[in-house]
């Protein structure tokens, strides 16, 4: 698969014309001099006030128009090849159009490390020069997508990146020896998570990603690795940190930061974003998390915890594919037999933890809760209170490939049932081969009940 130039072709269905904007965020003022002021304004004295008020300068910034979120968000994912693929594209297009689907979560950097638009960023200049597939119009893409009314979602992986770990060795995660790039099974490298100059680089892929037309950024590979030779490792990073080898510490920090930065309107001011269906101009925020990070609170040893991710995300993402679950979970032996009960356990774990006021977890933002015994001494329970949020924060990713098992479309909408069951309406679908089971997917326009009143009447307490 090559890298394809994007065609516009006539054939891609009914556009959705959008007719309500946003407020102009931004806009530049100035103060006119005297000589662009009305002198003639006649009136009271408060009517030639008004009409001499300065006039402000016209925005000439290029207008970047957005989809706004849908109220159920249900996705499939489309990678860099098949992005860079008019004929394979058009396909999921096609089947948005023809089913309940309204969103698509697109690859703009994956597992390669390389990106799949040309970018005018120098530093990531390399990343696309040496790409495997994509696209050489992205922005055009994001618009024929938003013409279909389709909801844009980019996929950024981070810290699995092997074409930065070989440019930049002295950022990646090391073998013992603390000089050779260690690689997991597959022959991939990672960065190391507490690298401080790579989460900037980060940072400005994700603004220009934004400023493309996207209308959400999605983070996966936010963890440090697994699935490789773990004895014959090391984070040089991450040791010289101030949080030292306290993998949950340094990846909430990451995750703070990348919430500030993004969540900063100056970042994207260089473009007037409209219809973004919300109070800001900035991008909705998603991370994707280990399925097994709803039901524990250990962090796997891959520093991901839920609720050390949950305060700096709009979104959060398990994926709770059967598939990934061990043959121990919940007595089920193999999970790929039982699809509605291992993601419906998942979720509702979810579910409880984000919803509950107290938690056995450490966080930047969890405070340790106390009581003052018969003698005065303050004692710390073990225990602390932390945000609540509602069960419109997860979102789940839901398995549609044969791993472990062959999943069809009873399996794959049984997992939508289940997530559903769980107090949880928004999902996203995942299949490698971008190949869907369109027969798991109901009519175009079925929505089912709003997520808050789902939840509350499901009475979601426990797990």
């Amino acid at each position: 698969m090559y890298k394809w130039a994007f065609a516009t072709a006539g054939v891609l269905g009914t556009f959705v014309a959008f007719s309500v904007q946003a407020p102009q965020f931004f806009a530049v003022q100035y103060t006119a001099p005297p000589s662009q002021i009305d002198q003639s304004a006649t009136g009271t004295t408060e009517e030639v006030a008004l009409q001499k008020k300065p006039i402000p300068a016209a925005d000439t910034r290029p207008v970047v128009r957005h989809q706004p979120l849908p109220k159920q968000v249900k996705a499939i994912y489309m990678t860099a090849c098949v992005a860079g693929t008019p004929s394979f594209r058009q396909e999921l297009i096609q089947l948005i159009q023809e089913t309940e689907l309204n969103s698509v979560v697109i690859d703009v950097k994956d597992y390669s490390g390389t990106i799949s638009y040309p970018t005018g960023l120098p530093s990531w200049k390399p990343a696309w020069e040496n790409a495997r597939c994509g696209t050489g119009d992205m922005r055009k893409l994001v618009e024929v997508l938003h013409e279909n009314g389709i909801y844009v979602i980019a996929r950024i992986t981070v810290f699995q990146d092997p074409f930065y770990a070989q440019m930049r060795p002295d950022l990646a995660v090391k073998k013992a020896d603390g000089v050779t790039n260690w690689k997991d099974y597959k022959g991939l490298s990672f960065i190391d998570v507490a690298a401080k100059e790579y989460w900037d680089h980060i940072v400005a892929l994700s603004a220009e990603v934004y400023n493309l037309g996207f209308d959400e950024l999605n983070f996966d590979y936010v963890r440090y690795p697994s699935d490789g030779p773990m004895s014959d490792i090391s984070f040089p990073h991450t040791a010289s940190s101030s949080y030292g080898n306290n993998k949950q510490a340094n990846l909430e920090a990451f995750f703070r930061y990348l919430s500030t930065q993004l969540k900063d309107p100056s970042l994207f001011a260089a473009y007037r974003h409209e219809n973004t269906g919300r109070a800001t101009g900035t991008p909705w925020l998603s991370v994707d998390l280990f399925g097994m990070t709803t039901t524990n609170t250990d962090d796997l040893s891959i520093g991901q915890v839920l609720e050390r991710a949950a305060p700096y995300f709009d979104f959060v993402a398990p994926m709770v594919y059967p598939s990934h679950y061990p043959n121990t979970f919940l007595g089920l032996g193999n999970p790929n037999n039982y699809p509605y009960k291992v993601v419906n356990y998942a979720m509702r774990s979810g579910v409880s933890r984000l919803q509950a006021s107290t938690t056995v977890v450490e966080s930047f933002v969890h405070t340790p809760e106390t009581y003052t015994n018969a003698s005065g001494t303050v004692i710390q329970t073990g225990r602390y209170r932390k945000p609540v949020y509602s069960a419109s924060k997860l979102r789940t990713w839901i398995q549609d490939f044969d791993y472990g098992g062959e999943y069809d479309a009873a399996d794959v909408r049984a997992q939508i049932q289940a997530s559903y069951d769980a107090g949880v309406m928004d999902w996203m679908i995942w299949a490698p081969s971008n190949r869907y089971t369109k027969e798991a997917l109901l009519s175009p326009d079925t929505y089912e009940i709003e997520q808050d009143s789902a939840t509350s009447s499901l009475g979601l307490n426990a797990p």
